[in-house]
């Protein structure tokens, strides 16, 4: 049976937001070295909106040259202040100092969302959310490690904002779905206009 529409990914979340978008789609995750690409060919290192959409480009491709006739949703997302790129803390001391840097500041989150067929790009898109973190004491933060403990080393920016972390912030300025990792209105759009959905 021939696959239609696929998912690079492993994430549970964009799963859920596809699936709850209704999409008819199988998940296969992307076989890549993000780091090796974040390092960048010739010592050419790129910047953080840059990083993402390359990282989307290549899962979707990865994919789409094991299954040409699938459509594949490449996605990926950095999380920046300035040029630093942030991954996910190694341990809790990790995430304080990260959690402490990003205090009383405004970060982003770049949302990179890629289509591939047969090998080859039909069409990407970048999608920008800035995130500004309140002023909080560092009793608050003391006790949010400590609630949080393991989770906070499960996301980049050391926070859930469908949980507790949202209480870290004071504003929010971007689409939902982009601060949740898939730019989820372009990407419908484009299927539509591929006819890989009902118009």
């Amino acid at each position: 049976m021939a696959i239609g529409l696929v998912l690079a990914s492993a994430s549970p979340s964009r799963r859920m937001l596809m699936k709850n978008a209704g999409l008819d789609f199988e998940a296969i995750p992307a076989e890549i070295d993000e780091r090796e690409i974040e390092r960048g060919s010739g010592g050419v290192c790129l910047g953080p909106v840059e990083l993402a959409a390359e990282l989307a480009r290549q899962k979707a491709l990865d994919v789409s040259r094991r299954l040409p006739s699938a459509v594949v949703v490449g996605c990926d997302q950095t999380m920046s202040l300035g040029d630093r790129i942030f991954h996910k803390p190694a341990d809790i001391a990790e995430a304080r100092t990260n959690l402490v840097l990003l205090r009383g500041r405004t970060h982003r989150l770049n949302s990179a969302v890629t289509l591939a067929r047969n090998g080859a790009i039909l069409w990407s898109d970048v999608g920008i959310a800035e995130l500004t973190m309140r002023e909080f004491s560092d009793d608050f933060l003391d006790l949010y490690l400590a609630r949080m403990a393991e989770a906070v080393l499960r996301s980049v920016g050391a926070y859930q904002l469908e949980g507790e972390g949202i209480q870290l912030f004071e504003r929010m300025e971007g689409d939902y779905f982009t601060i949740l990792g898939l730019p989820l209105l372009p990407l419908l759009a484009q299927l539509r206009e591929l006819g890989e959905i009902n118009a």
